[in-house]
């Protein structure tokens, strides 16, 4: 038996492969056994990790979404203005679509399974709160106009940067770049939030 199967990280091996794969070839021809072969071990091996490929797209999900969370919460944690905390997180989200655009989809299409697991669901809520907690924050600290609900503001905010993703993964820019085109995409969601010039100060 190899060496590679007795390493403690074997887990963490197997889905950085799985995600590699994913990107390279798309998530039908992600396999199990080639899986083994391309980490060195049995074939048997990831069976101790996951016990079938469902298993594995599950902790593939997850892991991203838990990744992209990490990203969104140390966005949102930057130092600074309303304005410049907002335009991270869409920075942030936008830059993570971009850069793992068949991961994302597979952890979209993996949470909305019927038989999703609840530790994935609220990992996919995950990005969506970080943003609806800084708009609320906002609101109360008198940064951004008060009345409209800070999950439904969140929500058009997520769906426009999300936009700005797929239009960029689909090369639909039209020669734009993905920086100007979320900044241009931010501005206009601030206007739209209802920034004070308290937060700009």
């Amino acid at each position: 038996m190899s060496a590679a199967y007795h390493h403690e990280n074997l887990r963490e091996t197997l889905l950085e492969l799985a995600e590699r794969s994913v990107q390279r070839s798309g998530v039908e021809a992600l396999s199990l056994r080639q899986l083994a072969r391309d980490a060195n071990v049995s074939h048997a091996a990831p069976a101790r990790h996951f016990r079938d490929r469902r298993a594995l797209l599950d902790a593939l999900a997850l892991d991203g979404f838990q990744r992209l969370n990490r990203a969104m919460a140390d966005a949102a944690a930057t130092p600074g203005t309303f304005d410049a905390r907002f335009r991270a997180i869409a920075s942030a989200y936008v830059t993570f679509a971009v850069d793992n655009a068949a991961l994302l989809g597979l952890m979209y299409t993996v949470k909305h399974e019927a038989d999703a697991s609840d530790a994935l669901v609220e990992a996919g809520r995950g990005s969506l709160r970080a943003a609806v907690e800084l708009i609320a924050e906002a609101q109360a600290a008198g940064a951004v106009t008060a009345g409209d609900d800070p999950e439904r503001l969140a929500l058009v905010a997520f769906a426009s940067v999300h936009g700005v993703a797929a239009l960029a993964t689909g090369d639909l820019l039209d020669g734009v770049s993905v920086a100007e085109a979320t900044d241009a995409t931010v501005d206009l969601l601030l206007r739209a939030i209802g920034v004070t010039q308290t937060a700009r100060d």
